[in-house]
């Protein structure tokens, strides 16, 4: 496969759209694009997010913290639908200047707190809730940002050029699949000595991983299982597996999930009950199948 060389310009210009999946929403300035408030539910927490790999590590948090008995993690999860541009209202903007989901403001605390950017979120809860953050001072070094600074490079990187891109390049491909099968590499041999991510304790570095590399291996993103030998990374596969397993984690996939099986589907979440509707569905569908 041979690359199209391309001569930069002396000084880059917006004046086209880039082509892609993503075309529509992408923009090189920030800033709202119509005016629209949020909406406001009964809960002080409040989420305003889509069920991607960084929106999904959110509801997992809050669906474990409920499961534990914190009912003050009660919360109302808004859909926020990015291919439409829900992330460039007004509303949105004030709570995330950056534009991205996950967002939240907890309303029980006086003024109420916005927090953006997904690890800020789950780091947030942990401290608040003092849950699935190790007290020791090492073992908590190890348990956050690993996935921070690479996940760009597995979503941005590897699940653009070889499954969003409008024409497919051998040198991004490459670039970025060796980078990813070396973090893979990194996760299986961790993996290989601990039960989780930091060790024998479930804490938010799984949660933050599991959403993005648990996927991958398993070929929920970007359909490159095979591509990437998922097969061969034997203890981030058996740790996926067990993750998968918790209930929380079960009814953290579903909120603001708006595309698969209906079942699967919660658009809005504002009440463990809204789960129950889901639950029927689907034990419907299957008795009819």
């Amino acid at each position: 496969m041979s690359d199209d060389t391309y001569t930069p310009p002396k000084v880059w210009k917006w004046d086209a759209e880039s082509g892609g999946r993503f075309a529509s929403i992408n923009r090189p300035i920030a800033g709202p694009t119509h005016e629209k408030d949020l909406p406001v539910g009964r809960h002080p927490l409040q989420l305003y997010s889509l069920a991607t790999p960084n929106g999904v590590k959110v509801t997992i948090m809050l669906e474990e913290l409920l499961a534990q008995g914190i009912s003050e993690a009660e919360y109302d999860a808004w859909l926020v639908k990015i291919m439409d541009g829900d992330q460039f209202s007004s509303g949105f903007v004030d709570i995330n200047p950056n534009s991205k989901i996950p967002a939240m403001v907890d309303h029980s605390v006086n003024p109420p707190q916005r927090i953006f950017e997904s690890g800020a979120i789950l780091l947030y809860l942990a401290e608040k809730f003092g849950a699935f953050l190790p007290a020791d001072p090492g073992k908590r070094t190890e348990c956050l940002f690993w996935q921070m600074g690479s996940a760009p490079l597995l979503g941005g990187g590897f699940g653009h050029f070889y499954a969003y891109a409008p024409e497919k390049y051998e040198y991004p491909i490459n670039r970025y699949t060796m980078e990813i099968k070396r973090q893979l590499d990194v996760l299986d041999r961790q993996l290989a000595d601990n039960r989780f991510i930091a060790g024998d304790e479930y804490t938010i570095a799984d949660m933050a991983i599991w959403p993005w590399y648990g996927a991958l291996v398993t070929n929920r993103v970007y359909d490159a299982a095979e591509f990437i030998e998922a097969h061969t990374y034997t203890n981030v596969i058996r740790w996926t597996e067990e993750i998968a397993k918790r209930p929380a984690v079960q009814r953290g996939r579903m909120v603001n999930r708006a595309w698969g099986e209906p079942e699967e589907q919660l658009h809005e979440r504002h009440d463990a009950s809204d789960f129950e509707d889901r639950t029927q569905d689907k034990l419907e569908a299957e008795t009819s199948a």
